[in-house]
């Protein structure tokens, strides 16, 4: 019986071989799409979880409100991570990470510049359990200048050698001693960094000042620890160490009840390792996060390109019914109940279902490295896996019997007497299940276009967008270090160039991956007991021509300048600054105060330093767009370093590049040339949502062509439902564009039904996307006229293709039997 059966399959399969292969190829379209997402959702939550105990190690997080400023980072004071060990039974072991950037390192004469360096506590190997491929994990930090590195260090530095006990040379001045190799971090990590330096050698991590944030801090707790008891007991330890240096600062009358009453508050919780990547966007993570409402979308978009292709399977299947009508009404007269047909009709579409997914395992191939491209991922189809074969066979089932068990119900429903008749309009006769289903695929299809043009509007928003400064045409060469004592001839040398406009020493710029500072300042002679005088401001170190050089405006008062010997004592603020300093008066002249001291010694209340306001900068944006502007106040450096940022007139940036290279490697011999342009600096910065966006522009075009397919089936349909009425209208003088305007204008009304559903669907959701951004475009009606002429220019043209084909058939056809 089943060799029958599949000998008819395949007949029927040939007989109609091109809307086979259309079905076929829309269903794999389909499922490879949906294999390409489930790889990626999948690798998306696999995050850290290749540590061991990943599920008992935490990450501190910091919650401060002060001076005017919110500030929810993943830094918290050095002196924590060995309280939380001390004072908490929960704790097993702590470790802290400080992020000084990048280093040039070198075992003999050139330096190579690395990223992925920080520095780390010497508990490291205690809370992450990495494995080790040289040395041994056991005090490997618990010296100053020792090291850990990674395989992939090892085998640059060290290839074929025994890494342990040997030396490299950080920043030309320190010998670090290899003690350890680690197999290098996973990719689906929070963090990947291949040199762990010893944060025993760094004078911040043994400052017992909690006021200072400037450690990421985790910790291994014991198994059944509970999260919420230990936020409590965290809550209560921070207070305990805090309260006394407070006090010193604000007087002898401060409470932390009348603290928080005032707005203010600093708080610490706990995170779960495993919550990281998906679940956090704080200041200070090491390197940009997902989010897991991105992972609900992308599954969302999975389960509506499957539903779609196995829509178009049903509607392909019915919109060819006449072909097998008479073979069910044949077959019923000569005995097969129903139940026969559904069989054969439901082995029909799991034997095209089960080619379906294999076909999609060979699109899905195909299509990988191209995702991986946009996605900026390394994603790879588990060819390897039994249990990924036993998904697809699981999978080919599954989607078989949810595409087959509406085609093979209606076929089966077919009456013999009719059928054999010519009368196939019996069972399903009424048009709204088939209706419903192009809605449903339309609604989709708008709700994708509608947010895929709200998504690139809101990014061309924040491109096109007055910054406060210009970003275009600047190059910023890195590591102003490795020059020594030839910073300024370094920038005096490149000025000289006419195709140099200007230039700045700073490593403070307004964009992510820069250096950041705050300290609280105040109006000098206002009570600083009085916690609303108190202000939270990054303090910018720049030197004379840096607000010349990135465009920024002046509002009040001057820039600075080497006219004026006091300017060594004056600061710039910007608008923001203002606004929270509320000066009585002009601001121009007025004196700010702040404490003098640093993070090692501890504050100095006795010693303060005074500042005076010479003038005022227009706000620039230097955080992201998520972020309000905070307040800024600069000043001037007389030893700036970081980076040297140059704004050039020439278009041709290479001669720019030569250049800057020519004089570098004359001034600083065997240290790497390291540039970057501002823009793209800046465009780094929105680089997730960006990659987001091209991804969903992808899939919403694959969603839209599948729906189409759809559209094309149904189209189909109703012409060969119709093909009597078509061609006696013809015959009665019918023109053929009346026929197509006829055929169309049902299809043309669902297209719209769907719009008025999805349209409005699509506009809240994306109106709660853009909430997370500060600066935002406004939903006008220009994106509901935008959508709905992309989804009528799409659906007209597959409406009219096929209305068009039956306009020109011949009615003698359809009436010849009449």
């Amino acid at each position: 019986m089943l060799k029958n059966i599949l000998k008819i399959a395949m007949r029927n399969f040939w007989k109609t071989k091109s809307i086979s292969i259309i079905n076929i190829l829309g269903l794999s379209l389909g499922i490879a799409l949906c294999l390409i997402i489930a790889l990626f959702v999948r690798n998306e939550l696999s995050y850290d979880r290749h540590f061991l105990n990943s599920e008992r190690i935490y990450r501190v997080t910091s919650d401060i409100v002060f001076g005017g400023n919110v500030l929810n980072m993943t830094f918290a004071p050095a002196p924590m991570a060995e309280a939380l060990v001390e004072e908490i039974p929960e704790v097993e072991a702590s470790v802290h990470f400080r992020n000084q950037g990048s280093f040039l390192i070198k075992r003999y004469e050139d330096n190579i510049k690395e990223n992925k360096v920080i520095f780390a506590g010497k508990d490291f190997l205690e809370v992450f359990d990495i494995p080790l491929v040289q040395g041994n994990k056991r005090g490997a930090l618990d010296e100053p200048n020792t090291m850990l590195i990674s395989q992939s260090m090892a085998d640059k530095f060290f290839k074929g050698e025994n890494a342990v006990g040997q030396s490299l040379v950080l920043d030309n001045s320190t010998d670090y001693k290899v003690t350890a190799v680690y197999e290098d971090i996973p990719e689906n990590s929070h963090f990947d960094f291949h040199v762990l330096l010893a944060a025993e050698g760094l004078p911040e991590a043994k400052s017992p000042q909690w006021l200072g944030n400037n450690f990421q801090t985790y910790i291994l707790v014991r198994p059944n620890a509970d999260q919420q008891e230990m936020n409590q007991k965290i809550a209560a330890m921070a207070d305990k160490h805090l309260t006394p240096l407070l006090k010193q600062v604000m007087g002898e009358d401060f409470t932390l009840e009348k603290f928080r009453e005032s707005g203010n508050r600093v708080e610490y919780a706990l995170q779960p390792l495993l919550d990281i990547h998906l679940h956090s966007d704080l200041l200070g993570e090491f390197k940009a996060n997902f989010s897991i409402t991105y992972v609900y979308l992308f599954v969302a978009i999975a389960i509506f390109i499957l539903l779609i292709a196995c829509i178009n399977f049903m509607n392909l299947a019915t919109a060819k019914s006449s072909s097998r009508a008479k073979e069910v009404g044949i077959r019923k007269s000569m005995g097969s109940d129903r139940a026969d047909l559904v069989f054969q009709f439901m082995t029909e579409t799991f034997l095209m279902s089960l080619i379906s997914f294999v076909l999609a395992v060979f699109i899905a191939s195909f299509l990988l490295p191209f995702f991986n491209d946009l996605a900026a991922r390394n994603l790879v189809l588990p060819v390897e896996s039994i249990g990924f074969y036993a998904s697809l066979l699981i999978g080919s089932i599954l989607v078989g019997f949810i595409a087959g068990i509406y085609p093979s119900i209606f076929l089966s429903g077919f009456k013999p007497v009719k059928v054999l008749k010519g009368d196939i309009s019996n069972g399903m006769k009424s048009v709204t299940v088939r209706s419903s289903l192009v809605v449903f695929q339309f609604s989709i299809s708008i709700i994708l276009i509608f947010s895929t043009i709200v998504l690139f509007s809101q990014m061309r928003f924040i491109q096109n967008k007055n910054l406060g400064f210009s970003k275009d045409q600047v190059i910023m060469v890195h590591d102003l270090y490795a020059l020594g004592e030839q910073k300024q001839t370094f920038k005096q040398e490149i000025l000289r160039s006419s195709l140099i406009e200007m230039g700045t020493l700073s490593g403070f710029l307004p964009v992510s991956g820069t250096n950041r500072s705050d300290n609280p300042w105040w109006v000098m002679g206002r009570d600083i007991q009085d916690q609303e005088n108190m202000v939270s401001i990054q303090n910018w170190k720049v030197d004379f021509d840096y607000i010349k050089t990135l465009g920024m405006k002046m509002v009040q008062g001057r820039d600075f300048s080497l006219e004026f010997p006091s300017d060594s004592s004056a600061v710039i603020i910007n608008e923001s600054a203002l606004n929270n300093f509320n000066f009585e008066g002009d601001p121009i002249g007025q004196k700010i105060t702040t404490f003098s001291g640093n993070n090692v010694t501890g504050l100095n209340t006795e010693d303060l330093e005074v500042k005076t306001v010479v003038g005022v900068v227009e706000n620039f944006h230097f955080e992201s767009f998520k972020e309000n502007i905070g307040a800024v106040l600069m000043y001037v450096d007389p030893n700036p370093s970081g980076i040297a940022s140059f704004k050039f007139k020439t278009q041709d940036a290479q001669e720019v590049l030569q250049l800057l290279e020519s004089k570098w490697k004359e001034l600083a011999p065997g240290q790497p040339f390291t540039y970057e342009f501002l823009d793209e600096r800046f465009s780094s910065m929105y680089a997730s949502e960006t990659r987001i966006g091209k991804v969903f522009a992808s899939f919403t075009g694959f969603a839209i062509f599948i729906a189409c397919m759809g559209l094309f089936a149904l189209t189909a349909f109703t012409a060969e439902q119709r093909r009597k009425e078509i061609g006696i209208r013809k015959a009665l003088g019918a023109s053929v564009n009346s026929l197509v305007l006829l055929l169309s204008m049902e299809f043309t009304k669902l297209v719209l039904i769907s719009f008025f559903i999805g349209a409005p669907l699509a506009w809240w959701g994306m109106s709660k996307w853009l909430k997370n951004y500060q600066y935002r475009i406004e939903l006008g009606w220009g994106v509901f006229i935008i959508s709905a002429i992309v989804v009528l220019l799409v659906s007209w043209t597959v409406m009219g293709l096929q209305s068009f084909r039956a306009a020109i058939s011949n009615p003698i056809d359809s009436l010849k039997s009449e």
